[in-house]
């Protein structure tokens, strides 16, 4: 069914009650939207799950909306495993007295859903076997997802980010950007980083130096090849096998 067949379905199977069927976004992905009065709530639930061409067998999620004094909105997700089409279920409660019917006895798998939505909105599930805290410690005060839950880390630090990243109000100036871990600063790497190669030192061990021109320097000691003699500088070196003098 096309999420305006499940619509109209839904509108009929809830023709009694104030039933407003939408469409949501996402194009080929796009729900019905179904938004029923909270007292209809477990039966649109249940009308979603037991009518043959709906079939709504399978329960994908639960959470809240906070509208702020508009209220919070409960949406409930249900999808149908046999004929591949889904249904968003929609009600709206009074900040004053959030409170509407469980549907754990309908969809067992609901009991976390709601938990955490109480836990996060602090909406009441009527006949919830057990609202026990799921994700917070019991002594835990407030419900964190509520807009005018305050975050403490922002009581204690302002927000940087107020006008641009890196400026506040008081017109402080940007703030250098964070090298991420283990990243080097520009200049300790890359071509900026490169010593040139003029002003390396000389390999060889120290006190030497390598002659840049000129032909191979003689060696220092050692005995001379044999049947030669060593010039003394006095022009008199030769062969000595000749037997001249």
């Amino acid at each position: 069914m096309t999420p305006e067949q499940v619509g109209d379905r839904m509108g009929t199977l809830l023709a009694d009650a104030e039933v407003t069927v939408g469409q949501s976004g996402g194009q080929g992905y796009a729900r019905a939207t179904v938004d029923v009065p909270s007292g209809r709530w477990r039966d649109a639930v249940r009308a979603a799950r037991d009518d043959t061409e709906l079939a709504c067998d399978f329960f994908d999620w639960l959470s809240a909306v906070d509208e702020l004094a508009e209220g919070f909105d409960v949406v409930a997700h249900l999808w149908s495993t046999r004929h591949r089409h889904g249904v968003l279920l929609r009600t709206r409660l009074p900040r004053d007295a959030a409170i509407v019917g469980s549907v754990v006895d309908l969809f067992p798998g609901a009991a976390w859903h709601e938990r955490e939505t109480h836990e996060m909105f602090g909406v009441d599930f009527a006949g919830h076997p057990d609202l026990a805290p799921l994700l917070l410690p019991p002594e835990f005060e407030g419900h964190p997802l509520r807009k005018e839950f305050v975050l403490a880390s922002r009581v204690a630090k302002a927000w940087p980010g107020a006008k641009e990243p890196g400026e506040s109000e008081a017109g402080t100036a940007r703030r250098q950007a964070v090298r991420p871990p283990g990243v080097p600063a520009p200049g300790e790497w890359g071509v900026a980083a490169a010593v040139p190669v003029s002003a390396a030192p000389a390999s060889g061990p120290p006190g030497r130096t390598r002659p840049t021109s000129g032909p191979p320097a003689a060696p220092a000691s050692g005995p001379p090849a044999e049947g030669r003699r060593v010039d003394d500088g006095s022009g008199a070196a030769g062969d000595s096998s000749d037997g001249g003098a």
